[in-house]
């Protein structure tokens, strides 16, 4: 199905109660903008610590069985 298939579909925006016609439900295309200026942040780089397991935990269990 390509993009320009898709039907129009009139309704009213969930956030402002504004009778829209748009392609999929959903904030308006106002609000949209609104929401993408107030809420985005910068992307950040999160370093992960090491994975340490626990004391009670025996690494490759497997191998030492009989």
């Amino acid at each position: 199905m390509a993009a320009n298939d898709l039907e129009l579909l009139n309704f009213d925006c969930p956030r402002c109660s504004v009778a829209v016609t748009e392609r999929f439900y959903g904030p308006c295309e106002s609000c949209r903008l609104d929401l993408r200026a107030n809420q985005r942040s910068e992307a950040r780089d999160i370093e992960a610590t090491a994975y340490e397991p626990k004391m009670n935990v025996t690494p490759n269990f497997v191998a030492t069985k009989e």
